[in-house]
């Protein structure tokens, strides 16, 4: 269903069964990694206008990885990875994903 490169490859499909209605699938919740398990592959210091796609592309050669710096950086929201040039980001190796057994 996803691509070998998507956040979402490996994490189970499952189907909620609603009494009487149509199985809805839904992919189940992703955790995102410790960040100590990570391997850093990279450093990129922030430069005015630079976005995460672009970042990705330049040092994973796939704008679409952008979720990889995004997971190895301690931030709530993506668009503070970039909103301060000087900051130094990690770029880092996806690691094995797992979802909540819980379904959430």
């Amino acid at each position: 269903m996803f691509t070998a490169t998507s956040r979402y490859q490996g994490i189970e499909i499952a189907t909620h069964r609603p009494e009487g209605g149509e199985p809805i699938p839904y992919v189940r919740r992703r955790f995102l990694p410790d960040r100590r398990t990570l391997t850093v592959i990279a450093v990129h210091v922030v430069r005015d206008g630079d976005r995460l796609d672009r970042i990705a592309a330049l040092h994973l050669s796939d704008p679409e990885r952008f979720w990889q710096i995004a997971d190895a950086n301690p931030v709530l929201d993506p668009a503070d990875l970039t909103a301060r040039p000087g900051r130094r980001l990690d770029v880092a190796l996806p690691t094995a994903t797992t979802g909540s057994p819980h379904g959430f």
